[in-house]
């Protein structure tokens, strides 16, 4: 139990046991992609939470995937909360949530669609801005790397940059994540909204799932659900076809609730 607490003491080593709990079985560098540290600190605070027995780790031919094991904590509960006050405990936590809820809560938008072809081409096509100039009307423009910047540019040739953010996960050719604001509040962190793209290869077909979280309002949520069928039926198009869509999709007319275009 000692061990248990000095693992626990440290916030580099609870944030890594927040990132296997978020996504299990990774690799020291899938973790250290997402923490800013060197690769052998990183190392020595998972050999820490391996002694606490907090981390168990199995080996797949050259890499070690590293696991969550919470009997530790939950041995600690017991001890340590279960026989104080947990009812009373349960119940302020439950105030704490709804609050932290009430406060905090925004819009989320999920859409899923299946592509037949490969997590590579799904992935150059997220990321390249000549495909992506000729599927969304726009050109993503980054390195792709993690904590790059990136700009959702017209293809005018204005320059006009529509939709700024940064890369905040880059795991090709499974996993993106970015950052969304409107150029003129780059640097307004509070003002961001976050997309991850997820993608999932299964035989001659790819999961696409794409999250856009942290929307600012009712009203933003339902822009993105007007928008992102429409781009990511032309990507779809596109990979299966060769072409997109003969007309842009976004200029469909909206219907409304009742059927009827707008």
């Amino acid at each position: 139990m000692d061990k248990v607490f000095k693992a626990l003491a440290d916030e580099t080593r609870r944030r890594l046991l927040d990132r296997l709990h978020e996504h299990n079985g990774q690799t020291l560098g899938e973790l250290c992609a997402r923490i800013e540290m060197a690769r052998q600190s990183v190392s020595q605070h998972l050999a820490v939470l391996e002694a606490a027995n907090l981390v168990s780790t199995v080996r797949r031919g050259r890499e070690k995937l590293h696991y969550l094991n919470p009997v530790p904590l939950h041995e600690m509960q017991e001890r340590w909360i279960d026989k104080f006050e947990r009812p009373r405990l349960r119940a302020l936590d439950a105030v704490r949530r709804r609050a932290e809820e009430a406060m905090t809560d925004k819009p989320t938008f999920v859409y899923v669609t299946y592509i037949a072809s490969t997590p590579e081409k799904v992935w150059e096509a997220l990321t390249s801005a000549d495909l992506t100039a000729d599927y969304w009307g726009h050109r993503n423009e980054s390195d792709w790397r993690q904590g790059s910047r990136w700009a959702h540019v017209r293809t005018d040739g204005s320059g006009v940059e529509d939709v700024v953010g940064t890369v905040v996960v880059s795991e090709p050719p499974t996993r993106l994540v970015t950052t969304w604001a409107s150029p003129e509040n780059e640097g307004r962190t509070e003002t961001y909204s976050r997309v991850t793209f997820r993608i999932e290869p299964h035989a001659d077909i790819v999961r696409l799932t794409v999250t856009h979280e942290d929307l600012e309002d009712e009203g933003a949520l339902a822009e993105v659900s007007f928008g992102w069928p429409a781009v990511l039926s032309n990507l779809k198009s596109l990979l299966e076809t060769g072409r997109a869509l003969p007309q842009e999709p976004w200029e469909v007319p909206r219907a409304n609730g009742d059927g009827r275009s707008a």
